[in-house]
């Protein structure tokens, strides 16, 4: 069990508390409520890009991680489809740094075109690194638009073309900031060696003065219902033929998304799983095969991958998967498989909940949901799912018409 408290700044800014006295350190973690999937189509990428200008300057503070390094303290971010996150650790005793470096941001970045022109070339150089030059690094820039026909989840994080950010200006960027990096779209954790009086003190010294911003109301359009299978060959200078097959499903706050999240564990979680177990190592039809979820809050995706054995075409391998997949819609899944992922889930959530980070991460997302108690319901939401419920979850999501494939065939061989 995780404790905490929390209070609302007047501006709007969620914050929490975790006391945790048998550390010697202080973690600041702050999620804004945005991600890829509040761009626009004609300017995707700018949540990635941001993660990158916050690092950058703000209004007050030319570099972000020179007064950090200072007192001891270290940093980062990620981005993703819903949400970007920034997370920084210090001495416990030099808490205060922290507040005043993230506030600093939060009020205004620096808007330098020098910095701009610096993290434009450095997004870039990441797009054409990662998912262009790299082998199977474009998998997510075909499937997802394969598999979304509405939906913002239709673009990668990075960006949908590279020529979205070589042609982002000054103007777009500040839109963007103050559309989304306010109070009101901010939920800050503090966590480790600290009192809930002294985070209020702290909190409201330096983040109670920033105004609250007119964030965008967010208006998604739902991804209607597939109705039909649908499928995608690719060629590419890669290894091996892969396998890439994903149905859609519940989202992560959805009543029904742990019992798809432990289906995907039977099917394809470790070298005991369905999948792994009858066609890696009984059959040699793949050489690697897993399945599991992408956990995003509007309805992702169960995704089955793995690498085709040479001499084994991909209609085959495709066949053979759906063998397994049909004896789970047929025979059920047993007692026994069930307890094993619960397992696997339960030791997860054990070791993510030993560092204080990770604790301020969860007490974070979960805050996300409107339910910050969620972060410690959802070890009762895995035990309570029974064998029916995961049967349910797969009569819904293995449907054939319900699945987009995407044969990535090696022309080496």
């Amino acid at each position: 069990m995780i404790s905490y408290s929390g209070f609302t700044l007047d501006n709007g800014l969620r914050v929490i508390v975790h006391e945790d006295p048998t550390v010697q350190i202080a973690v600041l973690n702050i999620l804004y409520d945005v991600g890829s999937r509040d761009e626009l189509e004609s300017k995707t990428g700018f949540a990635h890009l941001f993660e990158h200008l916050m690092f950058g300057g703000s209004v007050n503070i030319p570099n972000f991680d020179e007064p950090l390094q200072r007192v001891g303290g270290e940093n980062n971010a990620f981005t993703n489809t819903d949400i970007t996150n920034y997370y920084l650790t210090v001495p416990a005793s030099n808490i205060e740094t922290g507040f005043w470096l993230e506030s600093d941001r939060m009020l205004s970045l620096s808007f330098d075109p020098t910095v701009l022109e610096v993290q434009r070339k450095v997004v870039i150089e990441e797009f054409k690194q990662r998912y262009l030059n790299q082998p199977y690094g474009d998998v997510w820039l075909k499937l997802r638009p394969l598999a979304y026909q509405v939906h913002p989840y239709k673009w990668a994080t990075i960006g949908k073309e590279i020529s979205h950010i070589e042609n982002a200006t000054m103007n777009d960027v500040k839109d963007f900031f103050f559309s989304h990096y306010v109070p009101n779209n901010a939920i800050l954790v503090v966590a480790g060696n600290v009192t809930v009086n002294q985070v209020r003190r702290l909190a409201e010294k330096w983040f109670g003065p920033i105004p609250a911003g007119k964030k965008k109301l967010r208006a998604l359009p739902a991804e209607p219902t597939q109705l039909s299978a649908r499928h995608l060959d690719v060629e590419a200078d890669v290894p091996a033929n892969a396998f890439y097959k994903v149905y859609h499903m519940p989202g992560r706050f959805h009543q029904d998304y742990f019992a798809a999240d432990l289906l995907s564990d039977v099917l394809g979680r470790g070298q005991s799983s369905r999948l792994y177990n009858t066609l890696v190592k009984e059959k040699e039809i793949f050489t690697s095969l897993s399945s599991f979820v992408m956990g995003t809050i509007d309805p992702g995706l169960l995704t089955i991958s793995g690498r085709v054995k040479d001499g084994i075409g991909l209609q085959q391998a495709e066949a053979e998967v759906q063998q397994v997949v049909q004896q789970v819609l047929k025979n059920g899944i047993n007692n026994q498989e069930l307890e094993k992922v619960k397992n696997q889930a339960r030791t997860t959530y054990e070791f993510d909940e030993t560092e204080v980070m990770n604790r301020a991460m969860n007490l974070a997302f979960a805050s996300l949901s409107g339910d910050t108690e969620r972060v410690n319901r959802e070890r009762v939401l895995i035990d309570e799912v029974s064998t029916d419920d995961m049967m349910r979850a797969a009569e819904e999501i293995l449907k054939e018409e319900n699945a987009s494939v995407m044969y990535y065939k090696s022309s080496m061989n």
